[in-house]
């Protein structure tokens, strides 16, 4: 990443982190910085979730001190909607295929699909996904059955709901997160 690029995403993230501190509270961006400089590819990924609408910022720091980055636009990021769960089930479809699936992109970017956990922790720092919906990862024995878990959120409630792996539709995309 040129340096320029690297201080315009790292401004970006500064002005967010700055504007939702109850996000991440007892996190000082001068930690956050450091981290970010110290890892590059974690810079790309962050730019990769920018790029398509994520609105990456600190959600989470664990005991060892890692931070955990989430997409937290207020929708699923419009540059990751219109994808089926898995490369698997793209291939299976017969026509009308999409162009990518969610876990695809996402380890093209560097980030992993939210667990369930994480997503209902993300909708304690606000409302996400009140018109769209966002795939999660989802279990190995039930994306071996042909399903995958999406959620949203309707009626102050967080869904979780089950779907064919194969189906997409425009208001479904995912969100990531990135451990730093």
């Amino acid at each position: 990443m040129k340096a320029k690029d690297r201080d315009a995403l790292l401004e970006t993230l500064k002005t967010r982190f700055e504007k939702h501190m109850p996000r991440h509270k007892g996190v000082a961006w001068a930690d956050v910085q450091a981290r970010l400089q110290a890892q590059p590819k974690a810079l790309a990924s962050l730019q990769a979730m920018e790029d398509s609408g994520g609105e990456p910022d600190v959600i989470a720091r664990d005991p060892s001190g890692s931070l955990t980055f989430c997409d937290c636009s207020a929708e699923s990021p419009a540059g990751r909607r219109s994808t089926c769960y898995d490369q698997a089930a793209r291939d299976a479809r017969k026509e009308h295929k999409p162009q990518s699936s969610a876990q695809e992109m996402a380890s093209e970017m560097g980030i992993a699909l939210l667990t369930e956990a994480q997503y209902r922790a993300l909708q304690t720092l606000g409302e996400f996904d009140r018109k769209t919906s966002s795939w999660i990862e989802t279990p190995p024995e039930m994306r071996a059955l042909g399903g995958a878990l999406f959620c949203d959120r309707r009626y102050g409630q967080v869904f979780t709901y089950h779907n064919g792996v194969e189906s997409y539709y425009a208001a479904r995309g995912f969100r990531g997160a990135l451990l730093v």
